[in-house]
């Protein structure tokens, strides 16, 4: 196998054998650069994998262009994970797989292939050494498109673009279906996008990873559940230090996130959930951070709307053990990547989901060790704790077990009743916010929920 047959072996064991090579040419420039075209089938799904400008002798590190064909789609151009790659030879933005057809339009994501055979993600200062390696491809098509593909209704980003349009000192508002939003989630989605972007501008992903180095080390989020439901005879608590939510506002006015989390410790929970998103629910990475700074011995859940893997270093960096991944937002190849990355880092990721469809997604994918099962559709917010176990009968249930997964009951959960509930469905866990953080002592707020002392236990 030569160096280029390398380049797609990834490719092929990452989706079990069923990608098969069906057109190679080689076509090298006057200059003696080198661009190959593929063309793969595999799942009925067309594939092109092309390399451009390529010196024969630069074998040490290749800048790989991978698309995947979308029908009749509007072209989008995709940000990778990382930021703008380091190379004088960069990949093509648009691909077209023939003139015949000019509906296929592509959205290219750039990644590095190291000498080892592993592909490779980078910023634009750092060296090569110091690059996150992954085995598998991460394919860049249209997010959209794959979300749809996969049952998800989020959009990433507005398909045509934002609704906001700036000419000199005027703002103007194109509104139209591609750029309104559906539902609450997809404001927050595209807000966090917008944020992100920024926020890695500031701040680049190789700086965040020199932070690491300063942040405290990582603890056994997973352990501390099984434990504390070893030791009760009931689910192990995440106690959730949130100050507001889209759908309740404001829950506590006098909010001191390192007061509350000490009174959920002392009242006998597992875990913290801490919530980081400041537009819609008042939180803050500051918070997460002064939680660990304090003291706080139980394992700390960073509770974002994680859409990039630059969030993953930057929680971890703050302190944050574990992390939260959405079905209803991220699509397979996001979550797979993402869980890799996680594995990496130390960090425990819960993965949550809603309906039977997410929760198949998820159970397909090796190496998730947490599901959470929210009883909340993060749509329209409406509540059904009924959802919990609906999804844990039967088949899937039999999986759970088998895999030995920890399935986490989440919203809704007030009374010891709707405790009592999700535990006979199965879970080993519970999440568990507006219940406990608007009680005046939350530490009491836990022994209600659960009708019982349950530091005793």
């Amino acid at each position: 196998m030569d160096a280029i047959d390398s380049v797609f072996d990834p490719l092929r064991e990452f989706s079990k054998d069923s990608v098969r090579l069906v057109k190679r040419c080689h076509k090298p420039d006057r200059k003696g650069r080198c661009s190959y075209r593929y063309r793969f089938r595999g799942d009925g799904i067309r594939w092109l994998l092309r390399q451009a400008h390529l010196h024969p002798n630069q074998q040490h590190h290749r800048w790989i262009g991978l698309a995947l064909a979308s029908l009749k789609a509007p072209f989008q151009a995709l940000p990778s994970f990382s930021s703008s790659p380091r190379t004088s030879f960069p990949p093509t933005p648009r691909i077209h797989i023939s003139r015949r057809n000019p509906y296929f339009n592509f959205s290219v994501r750039a990644q590095m292939e190291s000498s080892d055979g592993s592909a490779a993600t980078a910023t634009s200062i750092e060296p090569v050494e110091e690059v996150l390696k992954i085995k598998e491809w991460e394919v860049g098509m249209f997010q959209n498109e794959v979300a749809a593909s996969q049952g998800i209704r989020i959009r990433r980003r507005p398909p045509t673009g934002p609704p906001l349009h700036y000419v000199g000192p005027f703002e103007f508002r194109l509104q139209n279906e591609g750029n309104t939003l559906r539902n609450i989630l997809e404001e927050i989605v595209w807000n966090k996008d917008v944020e992100v972007s920024k926020f890695k501008e500031r701040k680049p992903l190789v700086v965040v990873k020199k932070d690491l180095d300063n942040a405290p080390p990582a603890r056994d989020f997973i352990g501390a559940l099984r434990a504390a439901n070893e030791r009760t005879g009931l689910p192990g608590l995440i106690a959730e230090v949130k100050k507001a939510s889209p759908s309740r506002g404001i829950l506590r006015e006098d909010f001191d996130p390192v007061e509350i989390a000490q009174a959920y410790e002392k009242g006998g929970a597992a875990c913290l959930s801490v919530l980081t998103d400041e537009k819609y629910f008042k939180g803050s990475f500051e918070n997460l951070e002064a939680i660990r700074k304090a003291g706080v011995k139980c394992p700390l859940l960073c509770k974002e709307f994680i859409i990039d893997a630059w969030q993953l270093y930057y929680a971890r960096s703050k302190g944050a053990d574990a992390v939260l991944l959405i079905a209803a937002v991220l699509p397979d190849l996001d979550i797979k990547y993402m869980v890799k990355i996680c594995k990496l880092l130390g960090l425990t990721a819960l993965v949550e989901v809603h309906d039977e469809r997410e929760f198949d997604r998820v159970l397909g994918i090796e190496g998730i060790e947490l599901i959470g099962i929210n009883n909340r559709n993060l749509e329209t917010f409406e509540l059904d704790i009924s959802i919990t176990k609906k999804l844990l009968e039967g088949e899937r249930g039999k999986i759970i077990r088998e895999k030995n997964i920890i399935t986490v009951g989440e919203s809704g959960l007030f009374t010891p009743d709707d405790i009592a509930y999700v535990q006979e469905a199965g879970v080993k866990a519970v999440l568990v916010g507006e219940s406990v953080v608007k009680q005046s002592d939350p530490g009491k707020g836990i022994s209600n929920l659960f009708g019982k002392d349950i530091t005793q236990s």
